[in-house]
């Protein structure tokens, strides 16, 4: 699928919500439609992957239980043709597996349920701000022996290729742009999700992607060398 489709200018974005429960999937229609979005709902994950993989909706938005085929199997689906469809999750408050599991398959960040509907509206805005108003980014980004193609969202290890998604490549291309000193949480959520300084939202979605590229670019991710925490501050990309 073309990278670039998401990123252009459209009248009304139109986001897909993939959700069993009908008064949800009701109220959330309802919700992004007064926002201003387009919006088409799905019931069950057969027919939420089948129109997911249109390829026509800015953002997915995602549950995980649903009859048929889970939300994980539909984002593992997507992930497979499409590493820059942006896919926000739906989990159980409380559910640090399920939120683990869902960033790991490649989703860009999660609500928890119950939701606030202002924070969930406030997430979508932000994911579709970032995806289709992204800086030019390094073409190649070099890590130790490695290098990376910010472009295809590929790279080398030796003859290992390395797959990476649209928001993964975001992140080390603003980490390699600022090498040399820690870079914070909330400047990332800032810098490659878009959210606000002051939006107050709390996530661990900067963590687990982090966590996510360790096991790419690093020999041992239980002993990184090239993606290091600075305690008390954030992380840092090292040569």
């Amino acid at each position: 699928m073309d990278p670039d489709r998401h990123m252009k200018s459209q009248d009304k974005q139109r986001i897909l919500i993939v959700e069993d429960k009908e008064a949800i999937r009701i109220g959330l229609e309802d919700l992004f439609v007064y926002h201003g979005f387009e919006v088409e709902t799905a019931p069950d994950g057969p027919g939420g992957l089948a129109m997911a993989l249109t390829g026509t909706f800015d953002m997915v938005l995602l549950d995980i239980m649903l009859p048929g085929l889970d939300g994980f199997a539909i984002c593992d689906r997507i992930r497979a043709v499409d590493r820059v469809q942006p896919i926000i999750m739906l989990t159980a408050r409380g559910a640090d597996a399920d939120i683990i599991q869902g960033l790991r398959l490649g989703a860009d960040d999660y609500v928890s349920k119950p939701f606030s509907v202002t924070e969930l509206v406030l997430r979508v805005q932000a994911v579709l701000r970032r995806a289709q108003g992204r800086e030019e980014t390094t073409p190649v980004i070099r890590i130790g022996d490695l290098e990376l193609d910010s472009q295809s969202l590929c790279g080398r290890r030796g003859d290992e290729e390395l797959v990476f998604t649209r928001r993964e490549m975001d992140i080390l291309d603003y980490l390699a742009a600022h090498r040399g000193r820690a870079v914070s949480r909330e400047e990332l959520l800032n810098k490659v999700w878009g959210y606000a300084r002051d939006c107050g939202l709390e996530t661990r979605t900067v963590d687990i992607h982090i966590a996510k590229l360790r096991r790419k670019v690093e020999p041992d991710p239980s002993d990184p060398i090239r993606l290091v925490t600075v305690r008390g501050v954030g992380y840092r990309l090292v040569e």
